[in-house]
């Protein structure tokens, strides 16, 4: 009785968010997993088990190639430009420049606005109209000499334009990340560097950035699965077109526009399972961490 009153009372608390999410989490992808499984093709007929046949069928679909090519295009763009960026922006404020509080806040504005009223921005912003009919970045190239562009209508540049918005909302975001693992860094482990006749750029080589790899793990697995599932930012810039087409959009015109629950569900799965990639390995090695400390 003695070991129930110490464990009870915080299942008692826990209880509701576990039913909750083994419910609305879990049992909405089995049965989302289950119905790929069928070939519930419209939206009267039972369906049938017909195993993994829709998901090897998926590949034989050119559009199904297209959205996976323009996924990863996306997701490299994404990843490494916000990353890139936040940890220059980070490498900035950690120099302590004036002014810092402010620019802290303005980096990390845009995350506070969601993706749909970013895409609307950046649509007027990416707008491929030229010459005469050049409107936002493509006037302002226009006006100080540089090429204009197509954007994200760009048929082979176009995921890399598309995530341009994406790395301007996310880098304040990584920034902060980054921010904090450099002022977690003692001061005396810099000092002891500096002692034994590092650079400055030694200092940051040797010593901080090794220390900065659990934050760079967790910033690559966030902008990972944001990257693999993006839907809203597409939508609103491009709407749903083939050009910038992704996993999400499809899946959303194989529902909604086709009727197909079942391919719907299939690409779904894909989505999932390829956020677990990201998402698994970083849960197993931060359960292995912390049993080792």
């Amino acid at each position: 009785m003695r070991r129930v009153r110490t464990w009870l009372p915080g299942l008692l608390l826990v209880a509701p968010s576990i039913v909750a999410i083994g419910v609305f989490v879990y049992g909405m992808l089995g049965w989302n997993f289950r119905l790929a499984m069928t070939d519930k093709h419209d939206e009267v007929s039972e369906g049938r088990f017909v195993g993994l046949e829709n998901f090897i069928g998926l590949w034989d679909q050119p559009r199904w190639h297209l959205s996976v090519n323009h996924a990863i295009m996306f997701t490299v763009v994404f990843v490494l430009g916000a990353l890139v960026l936040g940890w220059l922006l980070a490498f900035l404020m950690e120099k302590g420049i004036r002014g810092e509080a402010t620019f802290r806040a303005v980096y990390l504005f845009p995350m506070a606005i969601s993706f749909v009223a970013t895409g609307i921005v950046w649509r007027w912003l990416m707008n491929s109209g030229m010459e005469e009919r050049a409107v936002g970045l493509n006037r302002l190239f226009d006006a100080i000499g540089l090429p204009q562009w197509q954007w994200f209508r760009d048929p082979d540049w176009g995921m890399a334009a598309m995530a341009i918005p994406a790395i301007w909302q996310m880098s304040g975001y990584v920034m902060a990340l980054f921010l904090a693992g450099f002022r977690g860094v003692p001061e005396e482990l810099r000092e002891a560097a500096r002692v034994d006749g590092c650079t400055e750029w030694g200092v940051y080589r040797h010593v901080v950035l090794p220390l900065l790899r659990p934050v760079t793990l967790s910033a690559l697995i966030i902008l990972g699965h944001i990257s693999l599932k993006v839907f809203d930012l597409i939508v609103a810039v491009s709407g749903k077109q083939i050009i910038t087409d992704v996993p999400a959009v499809f899946m959303w015109v194989a529902v909604f526009d086709s009727h197909d629950p079942a391919k719907g569900a299939t690409i779904a799965s894909y989505i999932v399972l390829s956020v677990a990639i990201f998402v698994v390995p970083y849960l197993i090695w931060s359960v292995r961490k912390e049993r080792r400390s």
